[in-house]
């Protein structure tokens, strides 16, 4: 069952998905590659630390962020990846690691990556071995996130 939190929220704003189980898998790309769904809609929900506040930056599962970037672009004199000790609280009823980019319910800036905006998107929903599938119109018109070029694809 995805996180009644998100669960609730999407259906109060009358949002059309689909949930998709899958087995246990700690990767955006390992998912993706369970659920048959390409990496490119697959998103991964990285959270970072700007001028010390918390947001996530999400791209997709076989991209990753590039810090320098993304304090570019977003004036930000400061931008680092946040640790588990440092975000884990802030996601309750979620599992480490399958936060949902759903900035807003949990008190974050989001900043998507362009290269999400082409295609529908799929998302870890609060645990992991279920994902939500939804139009990125939706995505877009609920989180309002800031959408720029601010990732890569990752090495190794």
């Amino acid at each position: 069952m995805p996180a009644q939190r998100v669960k609730q929220y999407l259906d109060e704003n009358n949002v059309k998905y689909v949930v998709l189980s899958h087995s246990l898998a700690y990767t955006s790309q390992e998912i993706a590659v369970n659920v048959h769904i390409s990496g490119k809609k697959m998103a991964k929900t990285v959270i970072v630390k700007m001028d010390g506040k918390m947001a996530m930056a999400v791209v997709p599962a076989h991209e990753s962020v590039n810090l320098e970037r993304l304090k570019i672009i977003t004036g930000a004199h400061q931008v680092t990846l946040a640790t588990e000790e440092e975000f884990k609280e802030k996601f309750p009823g979620c599992e480490t690691g399958a936060m949902p980019p759903l900035g807003h319910l949990y008190g974050m800036d989001v900043y998507a990556s362009e290269d999400l905006s082409k295609n529908g998107i799929a998302f870890n929903a609060g645990n992991l071995r279920e994902i939500i599938q939804m139009s990125y119109a939706d995505f877009e018109r609920l989180v309002k996130p800031k959408v720029s070029v601010f990732s890569g694809v990752a090495k190794g």
